[in-house]
């Protein structure tokens, strides 16, 4: 049981981290109009009246295009993580990227409140911040280990994910001790102990993390900017593994649980 516990643990962190650092936890399509055809675009573009140099040269003649509806756009696919969204590029190969920070609504991001409007706060949060009173600064690292009330919930999301992984790296270890360095019943019991309750608080937090960032993600889709907005979207690949990971490790906090309640029984 014990090295099962190391096993849904190390599976925990490894999918933790893997979609912490990767942009897949939502993909879809944006719909951006077509450009105007010119002499070095042929293709993906509107071709007013069917005549390019008259595009080009005489801006007096009304030019139409037969192409109405969803035909005059184009579907480009992006991705979008904890970090980075990043959108095809329909002009050249690749793909360009921007940082989903600066795309998220400053109501996501920053907040300045006291600590006795807490609970104002927070239900300011869910409505996007309506409410007059409060005023927008600038939030950094540093003040929000000063003050978490100050930032955001996209801000909050990233600290929350980061002691998630911090505590299943410091349960990992405890489990790693109690498997192979224990050199008694009752260290190992302390140790077992002591690393299914970090075990169960990153579980929780990781939690608490995935929540939020699904929450930022969907204001962002209805509030964000008109470049950005999916057209349609769901969730990707790295999402599936944040969840997978939150499963993973409370499977190995129930398990590591059950070996301590078991040994506990048996010294008895």
């Amino acid at each position: 049981r014990a090295l099962l516990a190391v096993s849904l643990n190390l599976m925990a962190l490894l999918f933790s981290t893997t979609a912490f650092i990767t942009t897949h936890w939502c993909e879809g399509t944006q719909r951006v109009p077509k450009p105007s055809c010119g002499k070095e675009k042929k293709t993906n573009c509107l071709n007013y009246s069917g005549n390019e140099t008259a595009n080009e040269t005489n801006q007096n003649v009304v030019h139409y295009s037969w192409e109405t509806g969803d035909d005059r756009f184009l579907f480009r696919y992006f991705h979008t993580g904890i970090w980075y969204s990043c959108e095809e590029n329909i002009d050249a190969a690749g793909e360009k990227c921007r940082s989903f920070i600066d795309l998220a609504p400053a109501s996501e991001k920053v907040t300045q409140v006291s600590h006795s409007y807490f609970f104002t706060w927070i239900l300011n949060s869910q409505n996007q911040l309506k409410t007059p009173g409060i005023h927008q600064s600038h939030c950094s690292l540093a003040s929000l280990m000063r003050n978490p009330l100050k930032c955001g919930v996209l801000w909050l999301s990233v600290v929350s994910e980061v002691l998630y992984i911090m505590l299943l790296v410091v349960g990992f270890s405890l489990m790693c001790l109690e498997l192979f360095h224990s050199s008694s019943v009752i260290d190992g019991l302390k140790l077992n102990a002591f690393a299914a309750v970090f075990t169960v608080l990153s579980g929780l937090l990781g939690m608490v993390a995935h929540m939020m960032y699904t929450q930022v993600f969907q204001v962002t889709v209805s509030l964000g900017p008109e470049d950005w907005r999916p057209h349609s979207w769901d969730y990707g690949w790295s999402f599936c593994l944040a969840w997978g990971s939150f499963t993973c490790c409370m499977a190995a906090s129930v398990t590591t649980l059950n070996s301590y309640t078991k040994t506990v029984i048996e010294f008895r």
